[in-house]
């Protein structure tokens, strides 16, 4: 039987985040760089030396292989000194979890990697080892996951996974590749658009328009965010808001 976080729309307590480590980016590759190549000193900063191996999901991939897409991660991580195994090619996923040093959850399809998570029965799993200190890495629709749910998300629902309950390891939303960016002649939403019906609907969240090559890094109950562009804040009630690098997101935990 599929079931979701518990209480997975609450906002959860500092205590019992207190141990938390998240690395949330907002995509894996900048706009003519090799992939994930922006972000390596992120995770190589995020990880340190105590940690030898990563345990990659690949599960938001649709138009590659799980192999493939190992294959790929594996090879950067291999750059900065850490193995990687997938938990694809794990005999007991929930094993594999409970033996990680730490965790990379891929981006792709927030649907189909959500439904994975589901049918892995890993979504509890997942929450009770973060909740206990194992780093956290996730790129696009893996930082999509980390949130009470996936409906920020910018992607199709190509699948249908049973909620959209996700890991709540953060009380926000984020909305990953953010942009102000308007097509010439074309009369769909903006994104900003879009975020304002989200808040409008779900009074009570807040979102984080997170833009390509920005991360959080969240210890504890610290929040920083990496990069050198601002985010966008979304609440419902409030006009949107801007925060740089050097501005304090404290309110957002």
């Amino acid at each position: 039987m599929f079931q979701a976080c518990k209480d997975s729309t609450s906002r959860p307590t500092l205590q019992a985040m207190s141990r938390r480590r998240l690395l949330l980016l907002s995509n894996s590759t900048n706009y003519g760089e090799e992939y994930l190549r922006f972000p390596l000193s992120y995770i190589r900063n995020f990880l340190g030396e105590s940690v030898k191996r990563v345990l990659f999901i690949p599960f938001a991939g649709v138009r590659m292989t799980y192999d493939d897409y190992a294959a790929r991660v594996r090879e950067r991580f291999d750059e900065i000194g850490y193995a990687l195994d997938s938990i694809h090619e794990a005999s007991d996923p929930l094993r594999a979890l409970e033996e990680a040093e730490a965790l990379a959850v891929g981006g792709g399809n927030t649907f189909h990697l959500l439904r994975g998570l589901y049918e892995a029965n890993l979504l509890e799993a997942i929450r009770a080892r973060v909740l206990k200190g194992m780093p956290y890495i996730g790129w696009s629709a893996g930082s999509n996951v980390a949130c009470p749910t996936i409906k920020t998300t910018n992607d199709m629902p190509v699948v249908e996974p049973p909620s959209f309950n996700a890991l709540a390891l953060v009380p926000f939303q984020i909305n990953p590749h953010y942009t102000d960016a308007t097509v010439p002649n074309h009369n769909g939403e903006t994104r900003a658009e879009r975020l304002l019906e989200f808040i409008e609907a779900n009074a009570e969240m807040t979102v984080v328009g997170l833009k390509e090559g920005s991360a959080l890094r969240i210890e504890g109950s610290e929040i920083k965010l990496l990069g050198d562009k601002s985010l966008l804040v979304f609440r419902k009630g409030q006009e949107i808001a801007e925060y740089n690098p050097q501005d304090s997101l404290q309110f957002l935990l």
